[in-house]
């Protein structure tokens, strides 16, 4: 038990000084990233209390005469209100899932499942401050609309007495939040399910992206291969991969429509992403289903990898 304690202390220590190396690079390419898709998008303000100009209107009936902006509206034949953006602590929750099965990529692509969730949490975040809202980490970052707001998620990660794990904690977003969950997913399926369940109960909607590495779709192995299960450090020998491939692809998508099944009854939003494809794809269809109203669970959809589970890693 002190073997497997001292091994299990090692391995997170790695794992925390990787993170720490990797998010200068990360910042920059979710900045990039942030930037490349921000022109053209459709922002979420909208008019309320608040401090930031936001359009003029004109002045309706019945309203104070005290909302009217005489300055403008003496350049015109009507009364004009000035209306700044609404600020009703409209929170976006990102979870970014960091634990042992995302630091994964096969020789298929480059860049790690871990790596590449914090890349899309980051650019997420950056647009969603631009376009007015406040962003947190569940147990990690209370919201904040900071300019700053990637350096300010970096900084609380690198800080965070542990990384966050497969699941977010439990928690109860209020209804007037978005949940927003960034991983693999390769937790038993009930529960991912319990996880969903739980979180929407307090009426938050929420969106689920799963980020999966190619090699997990497609389970290219053959012949003699160890698979190691990440978490556990537990270890699985096949003799010959190839011949259990249609079963894999099956567990894999009975797994997957439990989740997509789940998501869709809760009201949520369910995409699947995989590494070799660029970030910025998936960033657009998740900004524009937030974008699209609460309650709104798109139809279904071809998504690149849409297909495959995965429980172990080849070692």
């Amino acid at each position: 038990m002190e073997f497997e304690a001292d091994t299990a202390v090692r391995s997170a220590a790695q794992d925390a000084a990787g993170l720490i190396a990797a998010m200068p690079r990360l910042v920059l390419e979710a900045r990039r990233i942030a930037a490349s898709v921000y022109h053209g998008l459709h922002g979420r303000r909208r008019a309320g209390t608040g401090e930031n100009f936001w359009q003029y209107r004109r002045f309706n009936d019945g309203e104070p005469s005290s909302r009217v902006d005489w300055r403008r509206s003496a350049r015109d034949d009507h009364l004009y209100v000035r209306e700044r953006e609404w600020e009703a602590a409209h929170t976006v929750w990102i979870w970014p899932d960091l634990s042992a099965s995302m630091v994964f990529a096969s020789p298929l692509v480059w860049e790690t499942k871990r790596d590449r969730a914090l890349v899309l949490a980051f650019a997420l975040a950056e647009l969603l401050v631009r376009g007015g809202e406040r962003v947190g980490i569940p147990g990690v970052m209370n919201p904040s609309a900071s300019r700053r707001i990637v350096e300010k998620m970096a900084e609380s990660l690198i800080h965070a007495a542990s990384l966050p794990q497969s699941l977010p904690p439990a928690f109860a977003p209020s209804p007037l939040a978005e949940v927003v969950l960034l991983g693999d997913l390769w937790s038993p399926t009930r529960e991912v399910v319990a996880s969903l369940a739980g979180l929407a109960s307090s009426g938050a909607h929420g969106h689920v992206v799963q980020v999966c590495d190619p090699a997990e779709e497609t389970f290219p192995y053959s012949g003699r291969v160890e698979f190691r299960e990440p978490e556990s450090g537990a270890t699985l020998t096949i003799g010959r991969a190839e011949t259990v491939r249609a079963d894999y692809v099956a567990r894999v998508a009975t797994h997957r429509e439990a989740i997509r099944r789940e998501a869709e009854r809760r009201t949520w939003s369910f995409l699947v992403h995989r590494t070799d494809r660029p970030a910025s794809e998936v960033l657009l269809a998740l900004h524009a289903r937030m974008s699209g109203g609460h309650g709104a669970v798109p139809p279904r959809e071809g998504t690149a990898g849409d297909g495959a589970d995965q429980t172990g890693h080849a070692a």
